[in-house]
C-alpha cells in the first residue's frame, strides 16, 4: 500500500484518531462540530491631506464546521473530455492502487498537483522550535476524491473508455487496466448551442439534449435529482470542464437580474450560454457550480440568484500552467521593486482545447481571463506604476494537433531595472495540460463541499450563516477568480494560498500564519 493510501485510511477509516486538537478556551470539539472563537485583526487606513491615520481594528467571528463528510457525488459538464476521462481513470487507479509501467520504470498512483491530497501546511513548532507541518486535507475533515461518487454530461456520446483512448493523456498500460470500468461509464445527454462553441466541434455533437432552453434546465434539475437519489447521495458538486463558450452579451432585462434571467430562458433567448443553463439548474437544485473555464457563465441575473438561493458558485477558468507561474513571477518581481514592463504569452497545443480555442469567439474568453492575472500586483506598487500605468500584455494561442495534451507556452518578461537598465526573463513550460487541470477539479469539488459545512456568526448575528455564495477562497485554483460584487480580486498566488490556509486555521482557532520567527530572531 504506498504512503498516500495508508494516509487515506488513517484518515477515513472509523477508528482513526484526530490528527491534531487545539486545546484553548477558544475552541469546543463536539460529535457534531467544530466550534472556534476567532479575532479577526486587520487595520483601517484614513487618508487625510496625502497623510494616513492607521486604526487596528477586531472582530471576533464565531465558526462552526461539521465534522461528519458526507457522501458527495462529482458531476462534470464535459465528463468525456480530457479532464473529465483523465480524472476519472485516475481515481479508479487511486482506489484501486494499480500500477502500470512506462519507459520510466513501474508507476504507482498519486494526486500530486492537488493542494487539498498533495500539499502540507505548518502547524507550528514544536519543542525544539521545528515547524511541525500536517498534510493540508487534515487541517479540518474534507472528503477523500477516492469516495467520489462520479457522473455528468457530454455532447459526445462515447464511454469514458472510448473518451480516454481519443485523449491520449494516460499510459496505454494504466488505460489497459481501467478499461473495462471506465466503459461502464457513459455521459448524460448534454446542451448544445451551436452558436457558443467553435463550429469545428459538430462533429463531437452526437449526445445532445432536444427541446427548448426551459426544457434544458428542467432536465439537467432532474438528472441531479436523479443522480443523487440513484447513489444515495448527501451532497452534489457539478463543475464545468467543457469547451471554452464565447462571452455572452449583458443586456438590460435579459441577463441582469436574477428574475429577468429566468425568464429569459423561458424565452428562448439567444444570449444564454449552455454554461448559465447549467449553473441556473444547480443554483435551483441547491447544489454548487464551478466554472472551470473562461467564458462569462456567471452573468449579473447568475449571481443575484445564488445569492438569492444561497448557494455556492465559483470560477473562472482552471490556473494549471502559465497563469499560474505568471501569477508567482509578476508577485515576485513587483514586490523586489521591479516594474515589469511588457508580458508576452505565447501556446500552442493539441487536445480538443486548443482545437475548441482556435475559433477567434472561443479564444477571446481565454484571451480576457489570461490578461487579467497582473491587475491587483501592478495595482498594489504607484512607486512603479502612475495611475492608469499597466505593463503590455500579449497572449497568443495556437492549435498544432501533433503536439497532442503536451502543451507548450513560452514566456517573456521584460522589465525595468535599476538606473534604466532593463531585465528580460524567458521561460519555456512544456506542460501536460490535462494532468495538471485535473486534479484542480479534485480541490474545487473537495474545499466547495467543505464550505458547505462551515457557517459563521458575528456578535451582531443572532444565528450562524454560510459565507457569501460567491465563493472567492477558490481564487487559488482559477484563473479569473469570481469575486462577491464590490469586492477586491486577489490573483498573486501567496496571497491566495495564505487566505485558504489561514480561514481553515480559523475554524480551528489557531492564528494566521506569520512567518516573523520572532523566537529565532528576538532572544
Amino acid at each position: 500500500m504506498s504512503p498516500q493510501q495508508q494516509q487515506y485510511v488513517a484518515a477515513n477509516g472509523a477508528a482513526a484518531p484526530d490528527l491534531f486538537r487545539v486545546q484553548s478556551d477558544n475552541v469546543t470539539y463536539t460529535e457534531e462540530a467544530i466550534e472556534s472563537r476567532y479575532v479577526y485583526r486587520d487595520s483601517k487606513v484614513i487618508r487625510n491631506d496625502g497623510q494616513y491615520t492607521v486604526l487596528p481594528t477586531e472582530k471576533v467571528y464565531n465558526f462552526k464546521t461539521v465534522r461528519s463528510v458526507p457522501r458527495v457525488g462529482l458531476m462534470m459538464v464535459g465528463w468525456g473530455g480530457n479532464n473529465g476521462s483523465t480524472l476519472t481513470a485516475s481515481i479508479i487507479a487511486n482506489r484501486r492502487n494499480l500500477q502500470w509501467r512506462t519507459k520510466e520504470g513501474l508507476q504507482s498512483p498519486n494526486y500530486f498537483g492537488s493542494v487539498t491530497q498533495a500539499s502540507t501546511l505548518k502547524l507550528g513548532i514544536d519543542e525544539n522550535g521545528q515547524d511541525v507541518y500536517i498534510p493540508f486535507n487534515q487541517i479540518l475533515p474534507m472528503v477523500h476524491p477516492n469516495d467520489f461518487v462520479l457522473g455528468g454530461w457530454d455532447i459526445s456520446s462515447k464511454n469514458l473508455a472510448e473518451s480516454m483512448e481519443r485523449a491520449k493523456v494516460l499510459e496505454w498500460d494504466l488505460q489497459r487496466q481501467v478499461r473495462d470500468e471506465m466503459a461502464q461509464y457513459k455521459p448524460l445527454p448534454s446542451i448544445y448551442y451551436p452558436d457558443y462553441i467553435a463550429a469545428n466541434q459538430s462533429d463531437r455533437a452526437d449526445n445532445v439534449l432536444p427541446g427548448t432552453k426551459q426544457e434544458h434546465l428542467e432536465k439537467i434539475r432532474q438528472d441531479i435529482r436523479d443522480f443523487k437519489a440513484q447513489h444515495g447521495l448527501d451532497r452534489v458538486i457539478v463543475v464545468w470542464t467543457a469547451n471554452t463558450e464565447r462571452y455572452s452579451s449583458i443586456i438590460p432585462g435579459v441577463n441582469d437580474t436574477a428574475d429577468n434571467l429566468l425568464q429569459a430562458v423561458k424565452n428562448g433567448h439567444s444570449e444564454i450560454a449552455p454554461s448559465t443553463v447549467f449553473a441556473l439548474a444547480c443554483i435551483l437544485e441547491h447544489t454548487p457550480f464551478v466554472n472551470g473555464s473562461p467564458q462569462n457563465t456567471f452573468v449579473p441575473g447568475a449571481i443575484e440568484l445564488a445569492s438569492r438561493e444561497k448557494v455556492y458558485i465559483g470560477g473562472d477558468d482552471f490556473k494549471s500552467g502559465q497563469t499560474k507561474i505568471k501569477s508567482v513571477v509578476v508577485d515576485f518581481l513587483v514586490n523586489a521593486g521591479i516594474k515589469p514592463l511588457a508580458i508576452t504569452s505565447y501556446n500552442h497545443l493539441g487536445n480538443n482545447d486548443g482545437k475548441n480555442l482556435s475559433a477567434p469567439q472561443q479564444f477571446r474568453s481565454k484571451e480576457i481571463s489570461k490578461s487579467s492575472v497582473v491587475d491587483d500586483m501592478v495595482a498594489a506598487n504607484p512607486i512603479l506604476y502612475k495611475k492608469g500605468e499597466h505593463p503590455d500584455h500579449i497572449v497568443v494561442i495556437k492549435y498544432c494537433p501533433s503536439v497532442g495534451d503536451s502543451k507548450r507556452a513560452l514566456d517573456e518578461y521584460v522589465s525595468e531595472i535599476f538606473m534604466g537598465g532593463r531585465n528580460t526573463i524567458s521561460m519555456y513550460n512544456v506542460c501536460e495540460d490535462s494532468l495538471l487541470a485535473s486534479p484542480l477539479i479534485i480541490d474545487l469539488a473537495v474545499i466547495t463541499e467543505l464550505m458547505t459545512r462551515i457557517e459563521y456568526k458575528t456578535d451582531d448575528m443572532e444565528e450562524y450563516a454560510p459565507f457569501h455564495s460567491v465563493l472567492s477562497v477558490l481564487s487559488y485554483m482559477l484563473k479569473a477568480p469570481l469575486v462577491p460584487p464590490g469586492t477586491p480580486v486577489i490573483n498573486a498566488l501567496s496571497k491566495q494560498r495564505a487566505a485558504l490556509e489561514n480561514i481553515f486555521r480559523a475554524c480551528v482557532g489557531l492564528p494566521p500564519q506569520s512567518e516573523m520567527m520572532l523566537e529565532h530572531r528576538a532572544f
